[in-house]
């Protein structure tokens, strides 16, 4: 299998050319992970069983997780150019009203509208500095928008374009099975300090969780941490605790964890639907660091084998993989990082470097395109983007931006304050650390 190296064009347009071909040509087999990724996504928000086409297809969708309602036909029947024209008039008409926010796996199609471009933490931080605007629109997905309602003003309305854009990840940690496992825990382990004045377990939550866990985390002296200081935080969280429960993605805390001299044996994994997690309490009482259940479908889509497969066809190519992936990756790749670590190391290279990325395939063309002096390609040979970012598109980008020139706020995301308190203190915690750090 040979490895696919995209052109520098939007995947959108990759996708549209390779599974509805002009000429009238059968589809390319094999080169996306659903022939359905080439449709608007407002098909799918009328089939609430599952996250849609993408690295999340096949991942449990909870009950209550958002849906979308059905986005007005003007909308799902405006052509690009049409589209296009009346974004840049509801932007320019709305002026400093109104901030759009990008994260780094969005479409090209929407990133070229966003006043700021990055990952989950820099978008949150970045809507600080924009005070005056009544409304962010946050083209992420729904935990980061929640970050962003939690560090911006009072009087400021959060907007997710597609309330379907949500993460299956995130979605594997809710509160309630959180809670059961804590008191699990507690019977354990008990609660009282030991001689050393630390306490028996200490909550971790990456900032891909819910505005829940990261209030579950505040009231409980935990912690939230993001992909680039992870081991930061859970050197505080030693500090204070014997022990780590890590949630949700069990990957990016293995990684960590075993970097800082953690022994695999002391990281045991628990899964929420088996009693104690699936270990013996001896086990338990031997762990170091508790790793939730949990992943990111996208980044578990890379294997050792595209590494080597990229290493025979290009001799010399930097691999760089995010530390989502599994850990056989993490340790087979050359360097793993945060994606804002990808983009600061494609951007500090010599002209003329081969890299060999694993994370989100909108970014790594995107980089591809930005940076032509290096050849750029991402490991995974079929196409098959984050399904809840592709939630996102021009049409609802238009549609919620119309809405607010007529006064009109839609698809508001707003935390309550009873989460959102402890919730900021778990995220202050992190932000106490030094250097500030960026997320996924």
């Amino acid at each position: 299998m040979s490895v696919s190296v995209l052109s520098p064009v939007s995947v959108d347009v990759t996708l549209q050319s390779l599974l509805k071909p002009k000429d009238g040509s059968a589809p390319a087999k094999g080169a996306a992970c659903n022939s359905r990724l080439a449709d608007g996504p407002w098909v799918f928000d009328e089939m609430p069983a599952g996250y849609g086409p993408g690295a999340s297809e096949n991942d449990v969708i909870p009950a209550d997780t958002p849906h979308q309602g059905v986005l007005p036909q003007e909308y799902r029947t405006a052509s690009t150019e049409e589209l296009d024209l009346r974004i840049r008039a509801a932007k320019a008409a709305l002026g400093e009203r109104v901030v759009l926010m990008g994260h780094f796996y969005q479409r090209d199609e929407v990133i070229q509208y966003a006043d700021f471009v990055g990952d989950s933490f820099q978008l949150a931080q970045a809507a600080k500095t924009r005070p005056e605007a009544e409304a962010i629109v946050f083209c992420g997905v729904h935990f980061m928008a929640e970050t962003a309602d939690m560090l911006s003003g009072k009087e400021q309305a959060v907007i997710l374009p597609n309330l379907a854009a949500g993460c299956s990840m995130a979605d594997m940690a809710d509160l309630d099975s959180v809670v059961e496992c804590w008191e699990q825990l507690e019977d354990i382990y008990g609660t009282g300090p030991n001689a050393e004045g630390k306490v028996p377990v200490i909550p971790v939550t990456y900032m891909n969780s819910s505005a829940a866990l990261k209030g579950f985390c505040g009231e409980h002296g935990g912690i939230v941490c993001t992909s680039s200081n992870a081991a930061k935080v859970l050197e505080w969280a030693f500090e204070r605790a014997e022990r780590v429960l890590f949630f949700p993605d069990q990957h990016l805390g293995r990684n960590t964890a075993k970097k800082m001299g953690v022994p695999l044996a002391q990281m045991p994994t628990w899964n929420p639907y088996k009693p104690l997690g699936g270990n013996t309490a001896e086990r338990l009482q031997d762990a170091k660091v508790l790793l939730w259940h949990g992943f990111c479908s996208v980044h578990k889509r890379f294997s050792v084998g595209q590494i080597e497969q990229a290493r025979r066809e290009f001799p010399g190519v930097r691999v760089i993989v995010h530390p989502e992936c599994p850990m056989e990756v993490v340790d087979a790749a050359d360097e793993s990082g945060s994606t804002d670590y990808i983009v600061k190391a494609i951007a500090a290279a010599p002209a003329g470097t081969t890299f060999a990325i694993g994370t989100e395939v909108n970014l790594v063309t995107r980089l591809a395109g930005q940076y032509p002096q290096h050849h750029i390609f991402c490991l995974d040979p079929v196409i098959c983007p984050c399904s809840t970012m592709y939630r996102i598109h021009p049409g609802y980008l238009a549609w919620v931006l119309e809405a607010l020139e007529k006064g009109v706020v839609l698809n508001q995301i707003k935390v309550s304050e009873d989460v959102a308190v402890p919730a900021r203190v778990a995220l202050e915690r992190m932000l106490a650390l030094k250097p500030a750090a960026a997320a996924r």
